[in-house]
């Protein structure tokens, strides 16, 4: 049986801050080492505040860990310049956050553009891919909507639509469903199942909800700035 190739790694990553009173540091991730396969689903769990979002963070390339290694597929990003950083995270990671992040004077449409547009990708053939993609969500009729014309379900979803629009091999989501209803939630993750399913792509969310961490395939916990497998993949 062929064993899936690991998409995302990150070897004894480690971060701190300076404490608010100036005396010492606040340790947020103290070795964290974690591994995603093609196809896999990762949840991490953990109380607030304890590091999730930084961890997260670190592993899409938005901030640097202080010691420690990240790798996308077989590239190595810890010492690359912003640049060159920038340009395979636009390819390499799709991001989704608990708040959208759309930007409110285009439309549904040109978000979801927005990534391969920033790629220098052929604006005929982006628009071609990012219909196809609202469709699959349901959301070829608010293709021309502006964000604040969209249900919070709706948003996300154009959201998720628009971190597949380069077909990243990973999607980062944090948070994905905090700021919905019960039924969005459902359908939202519902959603990123069937995606997994059809297409192959790993996902690692940040997740407080239980129902969310027990339907995917791993489950790390966040404590105290370790990082511990709860439940791991078969």
């Amino acid at each position: 049986m062929r064993q899936s190739p690991v998409v995302l790694r990150a070897d004894h990553v480690s971060k701190s801050y300076p404490s608010s009173n100036g005396k010492g540091e606040l340790i947020i991730l103290n070795q964290a080492s974690l591994e995603v396969k093609e196809g896999e689903i990762v949840a991490i769990a953990g109380p607030s505040g304890s590091g999730k979002s930084t961890l997260l963070h670190i592993l899409g390339g938005l901030d640097r860990a202080d010691s420690g290694s990240v790798s996308w597929g077989d590239l190595t990003v810890d010492h690359l310049d912003a640049n060159r950083l920038a340009d395979e995270r636009n390819h390499r990671i799709g991001f989704v956050f608990q708040f959208h992040h759309l930007l409110p004077e285009f439309t549904a449409l040109e978000n979801v553009m927005m990534p391969a547009l920033i790629g220098g990708a052929a604006s005929g053939l982006s628009r071609e891919r990012a219909h196809q993609l609202l469709a699959r969500f349901g959301l070829e009729e608010r293709a021309n909507h502006r964000p604040s014309m969209l249900s919070g379900g709706e948003q996300q979803r154009v959201s998720i639509a628009r971190a597949l629009m380069n077909r990243p091999p990973v999607i980062l989501a944090d948070e994905p469903t905090g700021n919905l209803d019960q039924a969005n939630t459902e359908v939202i993750l519902n959603e990123l199942i069937r995606l997994r399913d059809e297409t192959g792509v790993a996902m690692v969310l940040i997740t407080h909800e239980r129902e969310i961490a027990a339907r995917c395939d791993s489950i790390y916990e966040l404590r105290q700035g370790a990082l511990a497998s709860l439940k791991a993949s078969h």
